[in-house]
């Protein structure tokens, strides 16, 4: 990673972010524009087509800065963890009401009103942002209504000040969520979208990729021998890969082996990757 990664600084070179004025080359500077994702997921790709590359995804009431749309696609940088790429316009909408709860379930539906027997209308994946405007209660169910007219069950919202204790519990919520590479969401993630979710629900704000991370959060450790240091909550990372330790002997992480978030001890994690991939490149505690 550098101070010019283009995975986080806007620049092309026809066109870049204006706080990049005398940073870098290109034709042109402009203000970006802000604007909030408008989908439940919205992806982020390397190139303004269907068929580029998945790097990302924003979730449902992120805060963007557009810099450019054309063609149907918008070139984005998110405010959350300044990821640069190209979404669908369809995905954007006006920011509106500020957000006051993120959705702690893993997943959830919306509903037309306070009444879980209605038809749902949409589903939102833990991290997104709502804005409640009040609450209802039918037949003992509590609801929170929501600025855009849809209800949801409260029990599954926190208040966007109130992190929750421990970020390992919350990666533990997504056991079986299937793995999907850039995926960020209950709906499909991968190892380094669940280091992130998880630690942005406890609070803590860190770096979308592998390489990043094992740059950026918490410090580096050495757990000697047999792996015996290690404790609940440190980061195990591999080339292109990540996983948070549950206690001393096993781990949690997505991976393309199970295609899911799966438990798995450390020693057979190792063992398993080591013959493709080698051994572990290093381990930080946050």
């Amino acid at each position: 990673m550098t101070a010019r990664d283009v995975r986080l600084h806007a620049f092309r070179s026809d066109l870049a972010d204006d706080r990049l004025r005398g940073k870098v080359s290109a034709e042109r500077f402009v203000v970006g524009r802000p604007a909030r994702i408008a989908a439940a997921v919205a992806d982020i790709r390397k190139a303004p087509s269907p068929d580029a590359g998945l790097d990302t995804q924003a979730l449902f009431g992120d805060d963007v800065r557009v810099f450019e749309q054309a063609g149907g696609w918008a070139w984005i940088q998110a405010e959350r963890d300044g990821y640069v790429g190209y979404v669908a316009e369809t995905m954007l909408g006006p920011q509106g009401i500020s957000p006051t709860h993120l959705v702690a379930a893993p997943r959830s539906f919306l509903y037309p009103g306070p009444d879980l027997k209605l038809p749902r209308s949409g589903e939102l994946s833990m991290g997104s942002a709502v804005a409640v405007t009040g609450y209802a209660e039918t037949r003992g169910t509590r609801y929170a209504l929501l600025s855009s007219g849809d209800a949801m069950i409260a029990g599954h919202l926190r208040p966007a000040g109130d992190p929750a204790p421990d970020y390992v519990a919350v990666a533990e919520a997504f056991l079986n969520t299937p793995y999907l590479w850039g995926g960020v969401s209950g709906f499909g993630i991968d190892c380094a979208g669940l280091v992130q979710l998880s630690m942005r629900m406890a609070g803590r704000a860190v770096l979308r990729d592998t390489d990043m991370q094992a740059e950026s959060i918490g410090e580096p450790i050495r757990p000697g021998a047999g792996f015996s240091g290690l404790r609940r909550g440190d980061l195990v990372f591999w080339k292109g890969h990540v996983a948070i330790m549950t206690d001393a002997d096993n781990m949690i992480h997505a991976n393309g082996h199970t295609m899911l978030v799966s438990r798995e001890r450390l020693s057979d994690a190792i063992d398993r990757i080591g013959y493709l991939y080698g051994g572990p490149t290093g381990f930080r505690r946050p």
